[in-house]
């Protein structure tokens, strides 16, 4: 079990059309370079009680909430490296606790109650949650493409471009190509801004130009609302 993570920075979303994604995306690229990731596909199983008690606090914009989401990059087998993640959120600070682990090891821990392999700090942290919600299962599964990239002058700025944003609960594994359910419209686009400090300057005035507005925008959010609506 390496690369153990932790992340600590503000995350800023905004929702994009189609021409505010390629305006934006052409000034953008004097400043980024893609980062380790590139362009990716992105899987999610989100963990949840039975009666949503996870998301269901999260949409009422709590000042403390919490998400457990088990994540590869690509469609993994068994012996594919995946993150169990548990993400927090207090104020609009982010802080987020990984895992690297094999994806059999992690099913196993986090359907089959089975211990992990390793003890470490972030294990004991997704334990107590765990212990928490006691009665955690897979919730949904979230698949998405990703443009990521970093900052040339400043490598802790993070800008990614989300798209083809979809959800199902038919099949809650990862071992399966995407599919579902689309979260949002084809000709909308997320974008996330990450960094531990304060906006660049040039990124401000960026945006202002543009007219890209924060907002606040939950891709699991959306898909409950979808699957109870």
């Amino acid at each position: 079990m390496n690369n153990i993570m932790t992340f600590k920075r503000r995350e800023i979303k905004y929702l994009l059309d189609d021409d505010e994604y390629n305006s934006l995306k052409e000034r953008l690229q004097a400043r980024l370079v893609e980062d380790e990731h590139g362009r990716s596909t992105i899987c999610n199983i989100y963990y949840d009680t039975p009666d949503f008690r996870i998301i269901r606090k999260s949409l009422e914009k709590p000042v403390y909430k919490e998400k457990l989401r088990l994540r590869s990059y690509g469609v993994p087998d068994d012996d594919s490296e995946v993150f169990i993640e548990l993400k927090k959120k207090y104020k609009s600070v982010v802080y987020k606790r990984r895992l690297e682990v094999p994806e059999q090891e992690a099913m196993d821990y986090l359907v089959g109650g089975q211990p992990l392999h390793k003890d470490c700090q972030i294990g004991r942290e997704i334990d107590y949650f765990m212990q928490i919600y006691k009665d955690l299962e897979p919730a949904v599964v979230l698949s998405y493409e990703r443009n990521s990239y970093k900052g040339i002058d400043d490598p802790e700025l993070r800008i990614t471009f989300d798209y083809n944003i979809l959800w199902q609960n038919d099949d809650l594994t990862l071992q399966k190509e995407p599919y579902g359910h689309k979260v949002i419209p084809e000709y909308k686009v997320l974008m996330e801004i990450k960094m531990a400090g304060g906006f660049p300057l040039w990124l401000s005035h960026l945006l202002t130009k543009y007219g890209a507005y924060k907002t606040s925008f939950s891709k699991y959010g959306e898909a409950y609302k979808q699957m109870v609506g």
